[in-house]
């Protein structure tokens, strides 16, 4: 099984959504990748509570077009605390998805985010989290949080599944590597359009195959490329495209 565990659909604002989102299944088809957990990200952030409830019921929509190819991540804004609990349990109870996206309308060390970390624990689910260490300021996103954000998070709650975003998906990915190097809690997404020679097998010896996720943020070829390159087992490997994912996903809450 290859699980692409960072995935997106088109919102439906632009008018060739539905054909972009064939195309993603087309793409994963030559790739050979059998799931892609995917959610949809508001164009403007910060989203509105409308915005990420909008987002995902076409995530849920896309779910049922391609059963078994796309797994769903609940997209919240946690400044909307009633809302994005009840979008959560509403995402995760009822319509079967399998975690929780959060982008950077607050740092994850933020106190308005604790509610959702803490719901998430509750219901066995992953936080896939918006991130980057960037050399300068970015304009556009003054609250992206890093690999040290999310490490601190871990260490408040040791029992969260976290996933740090995007290695590859610019920024010092030797900083991001080091930062999560004691933080046991975060696993680290391998997506992103860098494929810089040596960034997998760093991610591997320091923080160990166990907690490296296969994953492409929309850049097909180069997501599954770097780990078909990578000076790693194949053992490694599984365990990254897929085994990982996998064990992960078995730790959801049975809805009673």
């Amino acid at each position: 099984m290859l699980i692409d565990c960072h995935a997106h659909l088109t919102h439906r604002s632009r008018p060739t959504w539905k054909e972009n989102d064939r195309k993603l299944i087309e793409a994963a088809d030559k790739l050979g990748i059998d799931q892609l957990c995917c959610s949809i990200l508001t164009p403007r952030r910060p989203s509105t509570s409308e915005g990420f409830r909008e987002c995902n019921r076409w995530v849920a929509e896309a779910m049922k077009r391609f059963p078994g190819r796309v797994l769903g991540y609940c997209y919240v804004n946690p400044g909307y605390t009633r809302e994005a609990l009840e979008e959560i349990r509403t995402c995760i109870d009822d319509l079967g998805f399998i975690g929780i996206k959060l982008y950077n309308e607050y740092f994850c060390t933020e106190p308005v985010v604790f509610p959702v970390v803490e719901l998430a624990i509750e219901l066995g689910i992953p936080i896939l989290h918006h991130a980057g260490h960037s050399h300068y300021f970015v304009v556009e996103q003054p609250r992206l949080s890093d690999g040290g954000h999310l490490a601190e998070l871990s260490q408040r709650y040791p029992e969260a599944m976290l996933i740090c975003a995007h290695v590859g998906g610019g920024g010092d990915w030797e900083w991001t590597i080091k930062a999560l190097r004691h933080a046991p809690g975060v696993y680290l997404d391998t997506s992103g359009s860098v494929v810089d020679e040596g960034m997998i097998e760093m991610a591997a010896e320091i923080l160990g195959v166990e907690r490296l996720l296969f994953g492409c943020d929309m850049s097909m070829t180069a997501g599954i490329g770097k780990i078909r390159g990578a000076q790693l087992s194949e053992e490694a490997k599984r365990k990254i495209q897929g085994e990982n994912m996998e064990e992960i996903l078995k730790r959801k809450r049975s809805v009673s």
